[in-house]
Order: C-alpha cells, then sequence, then structure tokens
C-alpha cells in the first residue's frame, strides 16, 4: 500500500517471499503505477490475511532497501511458494512471455502489527 496525492492509498494483491530476519522482496514491472508509488516513498507496507485455522493477519512497513532486475531464478522461487511445483516453470514462462521485464523491490521490515482473531 502506498499514498497518492488526492486518492486512497493504492492497495493491489501482490505475491512476497519473506524469511524471519531477513529483507521481504515483491515483484513488480518497473513501470507500473505501483513501482512508481514505491519509488516516490522510498517505502512501502504489505498485509497479509489467513482466515485457517483462525482469522489472522500481520502488516508490515519499513524503506525500500534496493531493487534490482529479476531473474528467472527468483522468478521460480517466488512462484513456488504460491503454485504446485508442476505449474510453476509454465507460470515463469508464460508472465516472461506476456508481461515482459520485472524487478524486484526489497524491503527492511520496520514495523509490525498482527492479531489472531481466533485466540482467546
Amino acid at each position: 500500500m502506498v499514498e497518492r496525492p488526492d486518492r486512497a492509498p493504492l492497495t493491489v494483491p501482490i505475491w512476497y517471499q519473506y524469511t524471519p530476519g531477513g529483507e521481504l522482496w515483491v515483484r513488480t514491472p518497473p513501470d507500473s503505477r505501483k513501482t512508481r508509488a514505491i519509488r516516490a516513498a522510498g517505502r512501502f507496507s504489505l498485509m497479509v490475511q489467513r482466515t485457517t485455522p483462525t482469522v489472522r493477519y500481520v502488516s508490515v512497513e519499513g524503506p525500500v532497501t534496493r531493487t534490482e532486475p529479476c531473474t528467472d531464478e527468483r522468478s521460480l522461487e517466488m512462484a513456488t511458494r504460491y503454485l504446485p511445483p508442476e505449474a510453476a516453470a509454465g507460470f515463469v514462462e508464460y508472465e516472461r512471455t506476456q508481461f515482459g521485464e520485472h524487478i524486484i523491490v526489497y524491503m527492511r521490515p520496520e514495523h509490525w502489527l498482527s492479531a489472531d482473531l481466533g485466540a482467546g
């Protein structure tokens, strides 16, 4: 989610990758509205929600630490997080030929907020 003048913050679904203690990263086209807004702000936020076994969420916010071109290896790493292994390679090929270049935007998490609405 990023701020925009005279508009509500831009909110779009996006795949992400994170290892506890490391940087969070997302993939996006280099000329997308999302990328332009993140570059202008120098930071971004992300929220993830799950509904099983209980409704819970976590949001994170922090500064962009770097950007770099996305490689096929990184695309495959991300795709295998969300797709069955047998579908991941085909998705990466489809995405590359149909949607073109992507970049990786890295964030250093600074602020976390979470809740488990079924705990208690």
